[in-house]
């Protein structure tokens, strides 16, 4: 493919992406609501058409960050051929983790669906109460450690407005220290909501970036 049709397709699966991602996490919270392990179970089996839908976004989800790692290598391989190898694995990884944490979901959607389930059995128990928040940073890290080095390729290279490659680079950071203090529960509450703002910011103009303008050719082979 060209540069131009990577460029298009790396914008769509940006903006796929982040909608598919938001509204899953949206429709999977409404689902599992509730105080206690009863209430839980009585609120999927409620909703259990919100976890479906929540389901297929994650899968979807999952499959751009592959479509993304293939793009994005393609779009910066001209600028630093390994550093653009690290965005390909670390997105690729992304991928792969959450597919496998879609596990918890599938199994919430089992109980959805399957009648006369007891909130008493400890399995279930467990089903409805294990937190995703692990497995969700881990993943989280790869696609934070790919958006840094695919953000800096884009400053070096000029490839887009150097304003938006710095936010992302910026925002990249902030996700990097932050997620590790997460993952130890060193760091808790709303903040760790709010430090994915400035890199939604930086996604959403770049997929429309990406999807009208393009990205330019690298710095140095341009000079070239």
């Amino acid at each position: 493919m060209t540069r131009r049709t990577n460029a298009r397709i790396a914008g769509l699966a940006f903006l796929i992406y982040i909608a598919a991602a938001f509204t899953g996490m949206i429709l999977e919270n409404r689902a599992i609501h509730g105080e206690g392990t009863a209430a839980k179970l009585a609120s999927l089996v409620q909703h259990a058409s919100d976890l479906r839908a929540a389901v297929l976004l994650f899968m979807i989800g999952n499959f751009c960050a592959l479509v993304l790692a293939v793009t994005l290598y393609a779009i910066t391989r001209d600028q630093d051929p390994e550093l653009a190898l690290m965005v390909l694995v670390c997105r690729t990884a992304e991928g792969v983790v959450g597919g496998v944490s879609l596990s918890r979901t599938a199994g919430q959607l089992w109980l959805a669906t399957a009648g006369g389930a007891d909130a008493s059995e400890p399995g279930i128990r467990a089903l409805l109460l294990q937190s995703p928040s692990g497995s969700m940073e881990i993943g989280a890290t790869f696609f934070a450690v790919g958006s840094l080095c695919f953000s800096y390729l884009l400053l070096r290279g000029r490839m887009v407005p150097v304003p938006l490659a710095w936010l992302g680079v910026l925002a990249s950071i902030l996700v990097v220290l932050c997620l590790p203090l997460q993952l130890a529960g060193l760091l808790r509450g709303p903040i760790t909501d709010f430090i994915w703002l400035p890199m939604l910011a930086f996604e959403v103009p770049l997929g429309f970036w990406l999807i009208f303008k393009g990205v330019a050719l690298p710095a140095r082979r341009g000079s070239a």
